[in-house]
């Protein structure tokens, strides 16, 4: 049972104005959350919910939420307020209708995505753990990138993969890729770039106005190729927008390998997250990057 009440009294008190429950809708809101559309008499709002034992997952999004808006590059939702109601851990955002990119709205995000891409921090990471998916996302502060992604990245994933009993090829093979991934970096220094952090398709849409809006965000502070590879694992994304983003903060031409590497954080944690059924598709990446060493 959801206590819209308990959770209008918390919007209430964030906005420091009265919040009358009207209506609530169940909308599809992706393999993570449950998510409503609320209805009060000031306004609509966005609600995501889940167990109360995931509450850090909601502050952490509600941080890059803010992350990205102060960039002041890319429109994401703003954050008003979560808490625990009924046990029920609760995210409200402010409700924007969306709708599918126009190729205009491509291009705006490839040139927008580069600006928010050149908010740099002196360090790889960020400032508290995070999600990806309902992983846990590691950001402690690193100076080196390759350790970064070694340790909290890569590293990360193949250790819950080992847990959750993948074991044999997957493990040897990743093991020797933490080994050598010097190798993809010869001649190249990423830069501790701002990132969404899980831009695949489905966190990416129009307004109303065809203004680009990004959401669900896992920020730390990276490769920018990172962000960029994982609009191409799923699709979404039309060749305008890739044509924006190089115009504007062209792309190493190593990101040709890289974002198979970059990916592979992405599909091992689908492994853990969703099963075996992502098992095949990890190791012939992890032999596809081997055989680049």
């Amino acid at each position: 049972m959801i206590d819209w009440a308990s959770i209008t009294n918390h919007i209430a008190e964030a906005n420091g104005s009265p919040c009358a429950f009207k209506a609530a809708q169940s909308i599809a809101g992706g393999d993570i959350n449950s998510a409503y559309i609320l209805k009060a008499e000031d306004k609509t709002y966005f609600v995501k919910l889940n167990r109360a034992s995931l509450l850090a997952m909601f502050e952490a999004e509600c941080a890059g939420l803010i992350e990205l808006a102060l960039a002041n590059a890319v429109k994401v939702p703003k954050p008003v307020v979560f808490g625990v109601a009924a046990q029920q851990a609760f995210l409200v955002l402010d409700y924007i209708p969306l709708k599918s990119k126009t190729a205009q709205a491509d291009i705006l995000l490839g040139q927008q995505l580069a600006m928010l891409h050149q908010q740099i921090k002196p360090y790889f990471g960020w400032q508290q753990d995070n999600t990806i998916g309902s992983t846990a996302q590691l950001n402690r502060a690193k100076h080196h990138w390759v350790d970064f992604w070694r340790e909290q990245r890569l590293g990360f994933q193949l250790q819950l993969a080992a847990q959750n009993g993948f074991g044999g090829r997957l493990q040897t093979q990743g093991q020797q890729l933490q080994a050598d991934l010097e190798v993809f970096f010869n001649g190249f220094q990423p830069q501790p770039c701002l990132l969404h952090g899980d831009l695949w398709g489905g966190n990416a849409a129009a307004d109303a106005a065809g203004q680009p809006v990004i959401f669900d965000p896992a920020c730390y502070y990276g490769d920018r190729e990172t962000d960029i590879a994982m609009t191409e694992l799923f699709g979404g994304f039309g060749a305008d927008f890739y044509v924006a983003y190089n115009e504007s903060y062209a792309l190493d031409v190593g990101f040709k390998v890289r974002k198979n590497l970059y990916n592979l954080y992405h599909i091992l944690n689908h492994l853990n997250l969703f099963g075996g059924g992502y098992l095949g598709q990890a190791e012939r990446s992890i032999s596809l990057l081997l055989a680049e060493v």
